[in-house]
This record gives structure tokens, C-alpha cells and sequence, in this order.
């Protein structure tokens, strides 16, 4: 009998959300943010509370255990078991209600918090409870973890801001959790159950509860002492082990308003936690603390490079980043005055020397500000983004103590890092006295294991020492739940198996988190346990950045820290197609744990296993996550290495080599254009090509031109810059060439195309050949690149390219493929149109009376090389540029012609791109310089996009 068959046949049977049971489904939702990896026995998407109930009565009678899940970002393996577990985020996501006089806001689970504050934002309104993974965390999540965030110093944490909650018990019961004291039945009788609990423990309650706000550690019993009890607050923190949560009441804020930020040096870091006591006093919103750690690491991330530059003055050793919104420009004035003058009286000068070297760095533009915010909400990917076999490791990172106590606590837990080897990084919540502090362990070694356990026994005897909480911020789960007995007693952890056996008396819900917990140092419940191993394979490009087998592909797949970030569903690219689909196989996340359990032979078939090759089908290679993924998670880069197993298991099909060899057969082609161009013309031809070309019957093809660039058009001797003609743009649209070649000239500049003069044939970046897997003659054609260039790039002549997705390949793929110097020299030569243009003096340009709206293809904006265009296109004389905050056109290449993708492709668009032209102004001008995007864009809406080197030979001054 097939694993759990039962189980899975009921579930298909009784379901009507979504039933995964496949392998590659269960490996996506076996880990969490945390070291912990259990393989669960089956995922289900539920649709509505009838589905809950019934996966729920399944799971008891087949004697399984049910997990609710939102974003999967717990840090302690509070949403890892071997149950069947529930994704909320994809259909019980509705916000239902929102009471605007009454600051009151009703919504399902699975709401995204952002998507909720993005909700009240035009009522002046927001959820004040603000964790730092903000952009795909769910408020059931939340509420389960009793999350809180940087300005909980004034906002509280999530119990303060829940009023009710609805769920179902294991028995099935469903009830509202509130502070109505108006009950019957079977909820009436649990709650006096309750209540009578916590009478009876009161006492022992407030000998044993730590006094800080930031106590998040076991049952909140606290809640059912005195009169004023909310029943809601116990299943607050409850980390699904009572009930399922099916709706949350939320208590509203206004908006803060208009912030500023002092940006507080400091030349020690006890310095900084010394001060952190008096900063307070200022009564800020959020007081967070950024080590020098975090700040070398983040210089390395092209994302947060120029933000640091922006904000740091000097060296040093901590800086805390403390925030105000008094209401008015006037009011934050007086409080940066009053922060500088505190800084002045506590000893710090930017003019002094040594320990007294210091000052604050005033920050009032909003742009910085969020950026600012940006970077250390990504604290945690950028402590993660270390590429050496040891990680910062989250276990003792949120322990809170009374701020007093800061500087002698984080003297002593430094003091037991440094006894057994290691250091940690530090950052987040000096305000609250809650640090994010993280040893640098291998998780592989039983070495670093076994210290693990002793930095947590002798981290968490610090902690009671100093009256604090062993759990500040980031909950129980596995890692802490066993040390309760430790810090609450024997008794109070009594109190909590009776909350547990009360509520769940069969241990349905989410077992092992809170009581009855595992040894938190159990290999065999590790990500990497005991009998993980990854063998050695061959790879087709260069990893050797990174550790482990596969010349450094493993490490490379293990950077993902399972944070979640590719789930975003605003701002930035990443991830496009999950923003389509919501489904986790398809965020960077989901195809870094298939790829993990791919290599590592926890998935059947490998490489080339067909649901490896799944889960990478709408990855549309955008690069977002190159550079928006905070620890370097390239999916693009590792998509070639799949395809190319693929490849060289299956070969290629006819639509494959269509794709791969487009720049061979193009010049032959183009001398038929007529021919292949009445493709477009004729339906039941469309149709019938369909399947043997993968080209959807739906889609028009590009068309080729019957009069295709030639390098003669542009081979002045001496040349001060070599122009490559992309394959797209030579035999497509030639025309954007010509007008390149055009503005190079007006600049006074001679102007020669690349070639290679020993072959004759046009150049090629590769991409279509690495679009397939092919790329072993992508390494090939990069090699002619780089040998028909070196003499140019050896004398300074920059290379410039038309098309981001050929001409970048030269600044990334090459690197992997040819690694060396001569690659190297070349990726440094190279640039986009735009870059190399923004460099130069200012041409002569026509006024323009019409907006311009641009949309940046997406591997320029992994390469930070949008800016350099809309800088340029701002030099046209009265131009009125706006820059399209879209994701990817979703087109990307073959993505959006194939049968099976075109849908996701639309879709992607249909997002924020197409939305964006439709309000537009009809005479405006759109500028994409993507060949794929201005075919979608064409396809998608009436209007026609233009590549930046047309407009800008329209309005030469000739």
C-alpha cells in the first residue's frame, strides 16, 4: 500500500480545495524558517470552513495530526510536523470587514499583512503589529505566534491588538474566543474551565511570568487571571495547538504620519545597550539596533549597498536606529534636537576619539527612511546571506530582558558565545530589550550541535537571572518549547498540558509545540540530519563560490533559508510567477527545497525527475531573486543546471531547438520572411503548428523583417565603442539598431558592431541556447564573444548592447560559464545602452510635450540599470518621465508562447503592468527596451512600446 493511501483517498474524496500528496508537494511544506525539516503526510488547500472541518474529522479518524499554516516563516519549526497541514494563503485569505469608526477590522487567516495595511491605508488606518516579514506573513500566523515588530514599544504586541477570534476545536466545536462574558454550552463550560484554571494558579502565575512585554513563551494563562478575561488571548500564541483559527477580530490604529529617523552611532556595542535606556526616555516608536556584522554584510548586497552609504558615518560598532512620529515636521524637528542633545549628554561626538566617538545621523527623506526600514527588517536574510557552511542559527535570538539589565545580559551571552567557539550577530529591538542574536554553528556537525545545546542551557540560565523571557518574539516551536519547565517551573508547565488536554484532548492539533516537546537538539528532526548527504555531480557552470558538492551547487541551493521573501506580493519583481499562481512550488523557496531534496536524494529522479522539472516551469528567469533575495538565491542561474540534466537525459524536442538555435537559422529565415510571417495571418496554420512548434495558436509571433541589420550599417575604423546586435533586434527590429547607431554618432562617436571575423557569423550571447539547456554550446558562443571582444576590452572600448536580457548575459551567465579574467575584463566593459549613454555629454534633444512611461525589463532591474534610462530619458528638454512599478511583463522570452505557460504569462501581466498603461494617458509613450516585453505589451493593450534608442533618434536635434 502506497504511504498514508487512506489517508490521501479520503482527503481527495471529501475535499474541495486543492489535495497535494505528492512527494515534491510534501518536501515544499516540510520546513519552516527554522533547522527543522518533518515531511508532512499530505497538504491540503482548504476553500472554506467546510473544508477545515472535513480534513479535520479525516485526520482524526485515520489517526493523523492537522498543522494550520499562513507563510510558513516561523523561525522555531512551529510549522513543520508530520501532519497533514493546511495552507490558508491561497483561497481563506479575505479581508471580510473593516469598522473605520471603530478602528476595528475582521479577516480569514490567510490575509497577508500588507495586503491588509494596503487595505486601510486610503481610511488612514493600519495594523500596527509590524514584523519585519510583513510582505507575506498571514495575521492567522501571527496570531498563532503572538508576533510583534519594531514599534511595539508603543503599539504592544499581538495580543494586544486582537479582540476576537473564531475557530474550530478538534472536536469540531466552533466558537468565538472574545471578552464576551455572554457563553452557553460546551464553550461555556471551557471557559469556565479556563477561568478556573487560572484562579487556581494565580498566585504562581505571578511568581513565575517574566515582567517584560515581550513574554511570549508557553500558554498566555495570564489572560485568565482577574476579571477582564479575553478568551482570545489564550489561543493567541497558542501556535496551532488548540484550535484552528477561521477568523481574527483586529483592533485598528491611525496611521502614524509623517516619521523621522536619528540614526545613533555608537564606538562599542556596550555602548549602545548601555544607552539604549536613556534613548527610551524620548518616548520614540522603535529603538532598533544595527552591529557592524550587519552592516559589512549588507555592503556586500548590491540591494542595500547605496542605502548604507547613505546613513553610516565612519565605523561603528552598533548603531541604533531610533524612530519618531509626533504628528507634524515641527514636532519630529524638536525630537531629533532632543535625541542629538541626549547624545551630546551621554558623551557622544562625531569630534571625539575612541569611546567617545559618536553622534547621530538625522534622516528626514521618506525614500532613505523606507529604505532604511527595508534593510534591517532583512536583518535576518542579510545575517544568513554568509556563504560558508556555518549560518547564524536562530535558537536563542529573541530572549528579552529589562532594559537596565541590556548591557551586563549581552556582555554575558558574548562572554558564553566566545567559551565555546563562536560569535554572534546582533540586531533588532533594543527598545524592548530584544535582541536577534544568532552563534555562527554548523547544523551538520554533531560538534556544533552538541554547543548548540549548551549555549542554549547556559544562555537561558542568563536570561532567568535576569528576571527575563527566554521567548520575546518568535515563539516556542521546537527549539524552545522543551525549556519551559526551566524558566516558568514544573507547576505552571502542569497549567499548560491541562490548557492542551483541555482544548485537544486526542493531540490533533499540531502536537510536540509548546508541551510535550522533542529534545530541541534531535538530529533526525534537523533539515540536515543525521543521513543527509549530497553526492558529487557534475554541474554545468561554475559554483565555486559556494561549499559543498557540485563544485558548490549544494551550498548554493542551501543559501535559502525558507524566510520567505520570494512570496512577497508588492514591490520589487520577486516572484512573478508566484504572484500569478500563490502556490508555493512556484516561489523561489518552493524551488530551492525541490531542488535540496532533488540533489540530496530525498526526491526520486533528481534533476531530471519530472516534478523537479515542475516545479520549474514558471520560473520565468526573471533574476529578481538574484538580486531582491537577500541571501543570493539565484533560481535563474539553477534553472540552467536543470534544464541541462534534462537535456542531456531526454534531448531536445523540435519546439526546444526552434528556441535554441534561433540565431543559426535566423539569417535564412529572414530571407523568407513573407513566408514565416503569414503564420500570423492564417488561423487554421496557427493551430496546426501548435503543438510541434510549443507556440500557443493565441500568440502572434514577433515579426521578422525582411531587411535585418547588417554589420556593414556600422563599422567605422578606430571605433570608440563596439556595439553587439542581438539576434532579436537584428532580424526583428532592426530598426532600434540603426536609431542606436544614429545617437552614438550624434555624440561625435565612431561606432563599429562586434563580430567575429573568424567564422563570419553574427555573434551570439547564448541565451536562447541556455533558455533550453544547452550549455555546452552556450559556453561556446560565449567564448566567441569573449575572443572577438578581448583586443576592444583590452583597449577600453566598452562594449554596449541593445537588448538587457543578451547583452547582461555578459555581465552574469559568462562569469559561470567562462570563469577567468578574460570574462571577467569583459563583464566590467560591458553595458546597457542606457548606462553607457548616462555617462556621456548631453545630446542635442528635441522638447517633448507628451508623458513618457517606462517599464524596465526585469534583468535590468536586476542589474540596478533602470535608473541610468530614466535618468536619460529626464535629459529630454520638458519630458515628464514615470516609471511603471510592475513585476515581470510575464512574456520572458518563450515563457509567454507556450500552450502550457501563456496563461500564467497574461496573468503576471494582468498583475501591475497592463493595470499601469490602461491609466495612462492615451497619448503617452511607453519605452521597454525587452523584446519580449514590448511584445506583450502590444498583445496585452492598444499600445505600442518603444525602445529608448527610438525615442531618443525621434527627438534629435539632427
Amino acid at each position: 500500500m502506497l504511504e498514508h493511501e487512506s489517508l490521501h483517498r479520503r482527503l481527495l474524496s471529501d475535499v474541495q480545495g486543492e489535495v497535494m500528496a505528492d512527494a515534491a508537494s510534501r518536501a515544499r511544506y516540510s520546513t519552516d524558517a527554522s533547522i527543522y525539516q518533518m515531511v508532512p503526510k499530505a497538504v491540503v488547500v482548504p476553500r472554506s470552513t467546510e473544508d477545515i472541518q472535513a480534513v479535520m474529522t479525516v485526520a482524526r479518524d485515520e489517526g493523523s495530526s492537522v498543522l494550520p499554516r499562513g507563510g510558513g516563516t516561523s523561525q522555531c519549526g512551529q510549522t513543520v510536523n508530520q501532519s497533514v497541514v493546511l495552507d490558508n494563503t491561497r483561497h481563506f485569505n479575505r479581508i471580510l470587514d473593516v469598522d473605520v469608526e471603530n478602528c476595528i477590522a475582521r479577516v480569514q487567516p490567510g490575509v497577508v499583512l500588507d495586503q491588509l495595511n494596503q487595505a486601510l491605508k486610503p481610511h488612514g488606518l493600519w495594523f500596527p503589529v509590524d514584523p519585519s516579514t510583513a510582505s507575506r506573513c498571514t495575521l492567522g500566523g501571527m496570531a498563532a505566534n503572538n508576533s510583534s515588530g519594531g514599534k511595539s514599544l508603543r503599539y504592544g504586541i499581538m495580543r494586544d491588538n486582537v479582540r476576537a477570534i473564531s475557530a474550530i476545536l478538534s472536536n469540531g466545536m466552533e466558537a468565538r474566543f472574545s471578552a464576551d462574558t455572554a457563553a452557553s454550552g460546551e464553550y461555556a463550560d471551557l471557559v469556565e474551565d479556563m477561568r478556573a484554571l487560572g484562579r487556581r494558579e494565580a498566585s504562581e502565575i505571578d511568581a513565575r511570568f517574566p515582567k517584560v512585554q515581550r513574554r511570549v513563551g508557553g500558554y498566555n494563562i495570564d489572560a485568565l487571571v482577574g476579571n477582564d478575561v479575553n478568551m482570545s488571548h489564550l489561543l493567541v500564541g497558542s501556535e496551532g495547538t488548540l484550535a484552528y483559527f477561521t477568523e481574527l477580530e483586529l483592533k485598528l490604529a491611525q496611521l502614524p504620519g509623517e516619521k523621522v529617523t536619528g540614526v545613533c552611532h555608537f564606538p562599542t556595542f556596550r555602548a549602545a545597550m548601555e544607552a539604549t535606556q536613556h534613548l527610551v526616555t524620548l518616548r520614540p516608536q522603535a529603538v532598533e539596533l544595527i552591529d557592524d556584522t550587519m552592516i559589512e554584510l549588507g555592503r556586500e548586497i548590491p540591494l542595500f549597498r547605496s542605502t548604507i552609504e547613505a546613513f553610516v558615518e565612519g565605523s561603528p560598532e552598533a548603531l541604533l536606529l531610533v524612530e519618531f512620529a509626533e504628528g507634524s515636521a515641527d514636532a519630529n524637528a524638536a525630537k531629533l534636537v532632543e535625541l542629538s542633545q541626549l547624545m551630546g549628554v551621554l558623551g557622544f561626538d562625531f569630534s571625539g576619539t575612541e569611546n567617545r566617538w559618536g553622534g547621530i545621523v538625522s534622516v528626514t527623506d521618506t525614500k532613505l527612511q523606507n529604505s532604511i526600514a527595508e534593510y534591517r527588517k532583512s536583518g535576518l536574510n542579510v545575517m544568513m546571506s554568509m556563504k560558508e557552511a556555518g549560518k547564524p542559527i536562530s535558537f536563542v535570538e529573541d530572549c528579552a530582558v529589562p532594559l537596565p539589565d541590556l548591557a551586563d545580559y549581552t556582555a554575558g551571552l558574548t562572554e558564553i558565545f566566545t567559551r565555546h567557539g563562536t560569535k554572534g550577530t546582533w540586531y533588532a529591538h533594543a527598545s524592548v530589550g530584544c535582541l536577534h542574536v544568532r552563534p555562527v554553528l554548523n547544523m551538520r556537525q554533531d560538534k556544533d550541535v552538541r554547543t548548540m545545546r549548551a549555549i542554549a542551557e547556559e544562555t537561558f540560565d542568563l536570561v532567568k537571572r535576569y528576571k527575563g523571557s527566554h521567548s520575546g518574539e518568535h515563539g516556542d516551536g521546537i527549539v524552545r518549547s522543551e525549556f519551559h519547565e526551566k524558566m516558568f517551573g514544573p507547576r505552571i508547565v502542569s497549567a499548560f498540558e491541562q490548557v492542551k488536554a483541555r482544548f485537544d484532548p486526542a493531540g490533533l492539533m499540531n502536537p510536540g509545540k509548546i508541551v510535550h516537546a522533542p529534545a530541541m537538539d534531535d538530529r533526525r528532526l534537523f533539515r540536515y540530519s543525521p543521513d543527509y548527504s549530497v553526492r558529487q555531480f557534475e554541474t554545468a557552470l561554475d559554483w565555486s563560490a559556494w561549499p559543498g558538492a557540485g563544485g558548490g551547487f549544494q551550498g548554493a541551493v542551501e543559501m535559502c533559508n525558507n524566510n520567505g521573501a520570494c512570496r512577497k506580493l508588492k514591490g520589487g519583481v520577486m516572484c512573478p510567477s508566484f504572484r500569478a499562481t500563490r502556490n508555493e512550488r512556484d516561489a523561489t523557496r518552493g524551488r530551492a527545497n525541490t531542488l535540496r531534496f532533488a540533489i540530496s536524494g530525498q526526491l526520486p529522479g533528481g534533476l531530471t525527475s519530472d516534478a523537479m522539472q515542475d516545479a520549474m516551469e514558471y520560473c520565468v528567469s526573471c533574476k529578481a531573486c538574484a538580486r531582491e533575495c537577500p541571501t543570493g538565491v539565484d533560481m535563474a542561474r539553477m534553472k540552467i543546471e536543470v534544464l541541462s540534466a534534462k537535456r542531456k537525459k531526454d534531448g531536445l524536442t523540435l519546439a526546444d531547438k526552434l528556441i535554441a538555435y534561433l540565431p543559426r537559422y535566423a539569417p535564412k529565415a529572414a530571407k523568407v520572411a513573407w513566408l514565416l510571417n503569414a503564420r500570423n495571418k492564417i488561423g487554421p496554420l496557427r493551430t496546426l503548428l501548435e503543438k510541434p512548434t510549443g507556440i500557443s495558436a493565441r500568440r502572434d509571433l514577433p515579426v521578422w523583417s525582411s531587411d535585418p541589420f547588417r554589420d556593414v550599417e556600422a563599422q567605422d575604423i578606430d571605433p570608440q565603442v563596439l556595439l553587439f546586435a542581438d539576434v532579436f533586434n537584428r532580424y526583428f527590429e532592426p530598426d532600434n539598431l540603426r536609431a542606436a547607431v544614429r545617437v552614438l554618432r550624434a555624440l561625435g562617436l565612431r561606432v563599429a558592431i562586434a563580430r567575429d571575423d573568424q567564422t563570419g557569423r553574427p555573434l551570439d550571447c547564448g541565451r536562447t541556447l541556455l533558455a533550453v539547456g544547452c550549455s555546452e554550446e552556450a559556453r561556446h558562443e560565449a567564448q566567441r564573444v569573449i575572443d572577438a571582444t578581448r583586443e576592444a576590452v583590452a583597449q577600453g572600448i566598452p562594449i554596449v548592447g541593445l537588448e538587457p536580457s543578451s547583452i547582461l548575459t555578459f555581465r552574469d551567465e559568462y562569469l559561470a560559464l567562462c570563469p577567468g579574467q578574460d570574462a571577467e575584463l569583459l563583464s566590467n566593459a560591458t553595458h546597457t545602452f542606457e548606462e553607457f549613454l548616462a555617462k556621456q555629454p548631453e545630446l542635442p534633444l528635441k522638447t517633448i510635450d507628451r508623458p513618457i512611461y517606462v517599464h524596465g525589463h526585469c534583468h535590468q532591474k536586476a542589474h540596478d540599470a533602470v535608473t541610468p534610462m530614466v535618468n536619460l530619458l529626464k535629459r529630454i528638454p520638458a519630458s515628464q518621465v514615470h516609471m511603471l512599478e510592475s513585476s515581470c511583463c510575464g512574456m520572458a522570452g518563450a515563457f509567454g508562447y507556450a500552450p502550457g505557460t501563456i496563461d500564467v504569462s497574461i496573468k503576471m501581466a494582468e498583475l501591475d503592468l497592463f493595470p499601469a498603461l490602461e491609466a495612462a494617458p492615451a497619448d503617452a509613450i511607453v519605452v521597454a527596451d525587452g523584446t519580449s516585453c514590448r511584445h506583450q505589451i502590444a498583445e496585452g493593450t492598444q499600445r505600442q512600446a518603444m525602445h529608448v534608442a527610438r525615442l531618443l533618434d525621434m527627438v534629435l536635434e539632427y
